[in-house]
């Protein structure tokens, strides 16, 4: 197979200082804010083929580097779920203050579902990409024999020499380029810039520690627990080929999108042929719906 090469033109991104610790971000266009939230491992570069687009459509929208991801500080921390919440909320305080369009994918899509349910003033509705149902397998959630075996692994993963050992085993470029042709649908996505951008945050010296703690943290809260508090519309789309987040996952968003009566009103769509990051996997697709949602809606 030819190796792709592709050459995205670069962010420009600044620096936030946040409980001493630094975190990257990045704001490009005018007008209604836009908040989009990475999922686990990716960065702001993930999002580099939707932010020019998507600003000018005539939003202002801003991404930041999760604190333990991409550019941002990785401190020897628990990461959680919550720790992220805080993070955006303080964000929002900072620079935004005025309801916002937060798109997600991943984690990113359930970090949206809890900031709209626990923060309703900062937004005005949510866009979620094939989002999680929670931060790593919950283990009464996963089949039998992983199940069984769930504890001693997580017990492995907190060694000194185990959880290093496997860390260094997933992170190499091989590993990562076989990782994204598992995930991604369309496998044209997967460039060389692509696997570059992923590999390079975790050679820092803190990637270890960031990865592990959330393979062996808290899962955080369920998507059923946070919809019933949420009252801004949802925009869903789905990735039919995800092995991830497969699309059983997405049932609670199906039943919700076929009912005009629900709360929150989803609108549900799947993408064909794309897997578990179709923004970037199918950006020509992507974003346009976004955009036509918003517009329809009368939400932007």
């Amino acid at each position: 197979m030819t190796t792709q090469v592709q050459t995205s033109p670069p962010l420009e991104t600044q620096t936030w200082m946040w409980r001493g610790y630094r975190i990257q971000y990045t704001v490009q266009g005018a007008g209604q804010p836009m908040v989009l939230i990475h999922g686990f491992g990716a960065c702001i570069g993930h999002w580099r083929k939707n932010i020019p687009e998507l600003a000018a459509a005539g939003y202002q929208v801003w991404s930041l580097d999760l604190l333990g991801f991409g550019d941002s500080d990785m401190p020897a921390i628990d990461y959680t779920l919550e720790v992220w919440q805080d993070l955006f909320k303080d964000f929002w305080d900072t620079f935004i203050q005025t309801p916002a369009v937060w798109v997600g994918n991943s984690i990113g899509g359930l970090l949206v579902l809890m900031i709209l349910a626990d923060h309703p003033q900062m937004g005005t509705s949510g866009v979620l990409l094939n989002s999680a149902g929670s931060l790593n397998i919950r283990r009464e959630e996963a089949i039998l024999p992983l199940r069984i075996v769930m504890g001693p692994m997580r017990m492995m993963m907190r060694s000194k020499f185990f959880g290093p050992f496997f860390f260094n085993q997933v992170r190499g470029k091989r590993a990562i380029r076989n990782s994204l042709f598992q995930i991604y649908g369309n496998k044209d996505a997967i460039t060389d810039e692509l696997v570059e951008m992923l590999h390079t945050p975790s050679c820092n010296e803190g990637a270890c520690h960031v990865f592990l703690s959330v393979l062996t943290g808290p899962p955080g809260p369920r998507p059923t627990e946070l919809l019933p508090r949420i009252k801004q519309p949802l925009l869903v789309l789905w990735g039919e080929d995800d092995p991830w987040a497969a699309l059983r996952t997405a049932k609670i968003y199906r039943e919700l999108s076929a009912n005009p009566k629900a709360e929150p009103q989803v609108t549900f769509e799947i993408i064909a042929k794309t897997g578990h990051c179709p923004h970037d996997e199918r950006p020509e697709i992507i974003n346009p719906m976004i955009i036509n949602w918003l517009k329809a809606r009368q939400v932007a």
